[in-house]
């Protein structure tokens, strides 16, 4: 491992993304600290004290603290994920956008020209809903969020978000093309490692105040590195069906008659099932706060985070969406026909139709298995706050989206190095770094 590090300076190409992909992320960073104009930014971190348990807590984690501060980067990269999960489901569902989907990397840059078109959309629709809901906060100590509302604040809130938000996008793709790793995963990723630092101050000031024990920080500690070796585990895991080609004569040559094996992922959906499940059972009490309503305060506290009733549904959901989500990305009958189209076969199955049929059986048998994973690791935060008294949550979408995007950066890099025949991080005989296939 270390001697692949070192074997990092050695590249001069290598060398140049790793540092342009530090400089964009720092750029992204300081724009978290840019507020909107018009906002009082103190009052804005007291009201997002008391607004944890709902979606804007969600947002607020993955846009890395900007929208608790409502930063120039408040809506963060949520739009362009929502837009693209939005035409992955149609892809299903429309004609034309399957075709694209098939096309290469025409079709493959069409849609992405779309998904640009929708985080836009999104992005203005999100920011007119903001605009209009920060002139209604109002602290009970009469403290006001928006100092001078009106249609020139709503106006120029919207412009700076959208505006925002197309920047974030705009330095993901320069990532991708020009830095190293996926840009809008280490978007996502920066912000929640930023937030480590205070995680750890914070836990480290109930350790001094003796509100947790000794013993108790070092299970803590030991059971956050068995969780992440078995969040590895799960995102490297893979079941391998064996794929035969037959020999084909053309001309004076002969192709084919290679073995190679079919890889499936035990989470093939990745962290797509908690982002949803935890989307739809915060819904209710992001709507609560802007209603009364008995109904919607009686839902509220009945999906109140750490309640029963919330964690059984947030189990469920995963489940749901993890069953769902990997149906719509993965068909196993596209795989058959293009296995059957150039001469491969599963041994033992005839191809086809039973082809298909035996995919679709092992990847739901898989899948069951990485949904409980998934859900597991989800509902470990719940837990350890109830039994640990821990002051943040560890585990959940958060943890899941650190490790798979260092997998992904370290597979990338290790790709680089072995190209130019270096070592990998495993060394020359250790097993190649998988990272997870989007």
């Amino acid at each position: 491992m270390a001697g692949g590090f070192a074997n990092i300076p050695k590249i001069p190409e290598l060398r140049k993304r790793i540092f342009f992909t530090l400089a964009l992320l720092a750029i992204y960073r300081v724009g978290i600290f840019i507020t909107c104009p018009g906002v009082d930014r103190v009052v804005m971190k007291q009201y997002f004290a008391q607004a944890g348990g709902t979606l804007f807590g969600l947002m607020n984690l993955f846009s890395g603290g900007a929208l608790r501060q409502l930063s120039i980067f408040a809506l963060g990269i949520m739009p362009y994920i929502s837009a693209s999960i939005i035409l992955q489901l149609l892809a299903v569902v429309v004609p034309s956008l399957e075709r694209l989907q098939k096309e290469g990397d025409a079709g493959r840059k069409k849609i992405t020209q779309y998904t640009r078109y929708g985080t836009i959309l999104i992005s203005l629709i999100q920011g007119i809903g903001i605009a209009y809901y920060l002139e209604s906060m109002k602290l009970p100590t009469g403290g006001l969020v928006v100092r001078d509302p009106g249609w020139a604040f709503r106006f120029l809130t919207v412009v700076t978000l959208t505006t925002g938000t197309a920047f974030i996008m705009w330095l993901g793709e320069q990532i991708t093309e020009r830095g190293i790793g996926n840009g809008i995963s280490l978007i996502i990723y920066a912000g929640i490692v930023a937030r480590l630092p205070d995680a750890i101050f914070q836990t480290y000031s109930f350790f001094k105040r003796d509100l947790i024990q000794p013993l108790t920080l070092l299970a803590l500690i030991a059971l956050m590195l068995l969780v992440v070796g078995i969040i590895v585990f799960f995102e490297q895991g893979q079941r391998r069906i064996p794929v035969q080609y037959a020999k084909r004569v053309v001309g004076r040559r002969m192709y084919g008659g290679a073995s190679t094996h079919l890889p499936l992922k035990v989470n093939t959906a990745g962290v797509i099932p908690p982002i949803f499940a935890s989307s739809i059972l915060l819904f209710p009490a992001t709507l609560s706060q802007f209603s009364n309503h008995w109904i919607l305060q009686a839902i509220r506290s009945a999906l109140s985070p750490g309640n029963w009733l919330y964690t059984s549904m947030y189990v469920l959901l995963i489940v749901f969406f993890c069953f769902f989500y990997t149906a719509v990305v993965f068909n196993p009958v596209d795989v058959a026909e293009n296995m059957k189209k150039y001469g491969g076969y599963i041994p033992g199955i005839r191809p086809g139709k039973r082809t298909a049929d035996y995919i679709d059986r092992v990847l739901s048998r898989i899948t069951f298995g990485g949904a409980i994973y998934v859900a597991a690791v989800c509902v470990l935060p719940t837990f350890l706050k109830l039994e640990a008294g821990v002051p943040f949550y560890f585990g959940g979408t958060a943890l899941l989206i650190v490790v798979g995007v260092a997998l992904d950066t370290v597979q990338q890099i290790e790709t680089h190095l072995i190209t130019r025949h270096y070592e990998g991080f495993a060394g020359s005989k250790g097993p190649r770094i998988r990272g997870r296939r989007r």
